[in-house]
């Protein structure tokens, strides 16, 4: 019966293992992470917008729009083997949340531009207060 547990949890080990390796590798390019940097915490719920830049008619189009998870994360915006390169902007609608929290933010939104120039991975983490923010590239 021991061996037959055993056997169970070590399958299930590696089977939830295998699945944290494809959820990482799960062919996606762009990421982002909403961080609360007064509360120290994630942020779920943050609707996020993706657009990119067009170059010919010089205008933003709009390519996807999800919100947070649990852990204040999107991770799958840009599929990889794409030829993603070019100007991208994300608008995060923040006001939803700091309503919540009895804050009046002084952004209502915030819109972070970047660019894309290569394959590898782009994780674009944004942290949030009533009164400021902060971005970069992270890994």
């Amino acid at each position: 019966m021991k061996r037959i547990l055993f056997t169970i949890t070590a399958v299930f080990a590696l089977s939830v293992c295998g699945a944290g390796r494809a959820a990482a590798q799960s062919g996606f390019q762009l990421s982002t992470h909403v961080l609360d940097i007064n509360e120290g915490r994630p942020v779920a719920g943050i609707t996020v917008h993706l657009y990119r830049y067009n170059e010919v008619s010089l205008d933003w189009e709009y390519i996807y729009q999800t919100k947070t998870d649990e852990s204040g994360r999107v991770g799958d915006l840009l599929p990889r083997g794409n030829e993603n390169a070019g100007i991208y902007k994300f608008r995060f609608d923040t006001s939803d949340y700091f309503n919540t929290k009895g804050v009046r933010p002084l952004f209502p939104f915030v819109e972070v531009v970047f660019t894309v120039t290569d394959k590898s991975d782009y994780h674009i983490p944004l942290a949030i207060s009533g009164n400021g923010y902060s971005v970069y590239r992270g890994s």
